[in-house]
């Protein structure tokens, strides 16, 4: 987050911040790529993963480079703004391209559906069915096939 935070701050002409917020996001992927390479050499059932070895993964760490080396290029050469000492606040909430959602509320209930009602579905207290009982297969009889001939005088010429 802190990467795309900073490549947004830097398309708006705020090199300085950008550069903090790459710094910050350089941290974080240094404890996440040691987190990684440590689940990848646990023994286990989930050992066949290897997150760091994960495409993301990998151009998420090149990507960060690339653009820290390009906001102190730039920083160095046009902007000339300080670097904070904090890293700029992330905007948690998404303002644009989700939808608000709409919050559920259940329907009101019927006013059939009371205390008794409910208790009449107690399925501990249903009758004792024979029906259930699987009935004995019957005995399948054959059937006589009719015997039938292949014609070879169908009416029908390859030319």
């Amino acid at each position: 987050a802190y990467c795309y935070h900073g490549q947004t701050l830097l398309a708006s002409d705020k090199c300085g911040e950008a550069i903090r917020s790459l710094q910050e996001s350089e941290k974080f992927f240094a404890k996440a790529e040691a987190l990684c390479k440590e689940y990848g050499e646990t023994k286990g059932p989930g050992t066949t993963a290897k997150p760091s070895g994960h495409l993301f993964f990998r151009k998420l760490g090149s990507l960060i480079k690339s653009t820290l080396e390009k906001c102190q290029r730039e920083n160095g050469f046009i902007y000339f703004q300080k670097v904070p000492v904090e890293a700029p606040q992330l905007e948690l909430k998404a303002n644009y391209g989700l939808v608000e959602p709409v919050p559920f509320e259940f329907p009101a209930l019927n006013t059939q559906w009371t205390p008794e009602t409910v208790a009449a579905f107690d399925l501990t207290k249903r009758p004792k069915d024979d029906t259930a009982k699987p009935k004995p297969d019957e005995e399948v009889k054959p059937l006589k096939e009719p015997d039938i001939k292949p014609q070879k005088d169908s009416g029908c010429q390859i030319s």
